[in-house]
């Protein structure tokens, strides 16, 4: 009787335990996949990465003048520098807040960036989904401006994005910029399409690709000669645990994402390019 006893609840006890081990399997295959990328930007346009919770994030931007500037600027190096300093925090896992203040304009922008969807390492979820967004305030001299809400623009981006492999990762980001004043003719708002890329040659370092095109149409169809240009970016980034450095040669000198998108003048394959770098160092609480 014991041993019918002990084989009766090892049966009915069983079919528990393989769904406890399934559902353990499960869980490790589904986990999510390791961001696509290893820096929040890829040169100038924002990534999936979202620091851990209660992390905060110093970054600093330099865009020399552009290479073929001048006779006498060193390759732009010697020529009017465009400067941001900004810094984010985390919250949440899937949040982050920040401010910045850049030297061009003098604007001073507010972030956040949301993660919608992480990629899994089974598949289940193929993609990131992410979410960046700005207010920014034109804080020169008030002559400059007709009314206070002229110094008023926005920027909104969805950023949708795929680690393919260990070295390999892309993405693929429509945008929104959104100005309240513009020059005579031209739109408020312009909506732009960014693609990226990272492919790593070593543990440390990658190689870094980014464009930006905007999609411009005027009230009266004709083009103007202030139409913005496409953004091209190449580069290299060194990394390692909290400290990320990119080195690149760019068509954009605005850093602030609207103010490339909508008034970059620079035609990268005429030579208008220009050196500059982005660092940024992790501080974990």
């Amino acid at each position: 009787m014991k041993k019918l006893s002990f084989l009766y609840i090892f049966l009915l006890l069983s079919p528990l335990a393989m769904i406890s081990q399934e559902q353990e399997k499960d869980s490790v295959v589904d986990k999510p996949e390791r961001p696509a990328f290893e820096s929040s930007y890829i040169v100038d346009t924002p990534t999936d990465v979202l620091p851990t919770k209660n992390t905060l994030e110093i970054q600093m931007s330099h865009r020399f003048g552009t290479v073929n500037g001048g006779t006498n600027d060193l390759i732009g190096i010697w020529a009017p520098s465009n400067i941001r300093i900004g810094f984010t925090f985390s919250p949440h896992d899937r949040l982050t807040v920040g401010y910045g203040t850049t030297k061009f304009d003098r604007l001073q922008d507010f972030n956040w960036k949301v993660g919608i969807l992480k990629q899994t390492r089974s598949g289940r979820i193929p993609v990131n989904v992410t979410y960046f967004g700005n207010f920014t305030i034109d804080a020169r001299k008030a002559e400059n401006f007709l009314v206070e809400q002229h110094r008023y623009s926005n920027f909104h981006q969805l950023i949708i994005s795929r680690r393919f492999n260990s070295k390999l990762s892309m993405l693929v980001a429509p945008s929104v910029s959104h100005y309240n004043l513009v020059p005579q003719r031209m739109r408020n708002d312009v909506i732009a399409l960014s693609l990226g890329g990272r492919y790593k040659i070593s543990p440390q370092t990658s190689i870094l690709v980014d464009y930006t095109h905007p999609f411009i149409h005027h009230l009266d169809g004709a083009d103007l000669e202030m139409d913005p240009e496409d953004g091209v970016s190449l580069g290299v980034e060194f990394r390692t645990s909290s400290h990320a450095f990119q080195l690149f040669i760019s068509s954009y000198q605005g850093i602030v994402p609207q103010k490339n998108i909508m008034f970059n003048q620079n035609n990268f394959f005429d030579g208008d390019f220009l050196i500059g770098f982005n660092i940024t160092r992790l501080y974990n609480f």
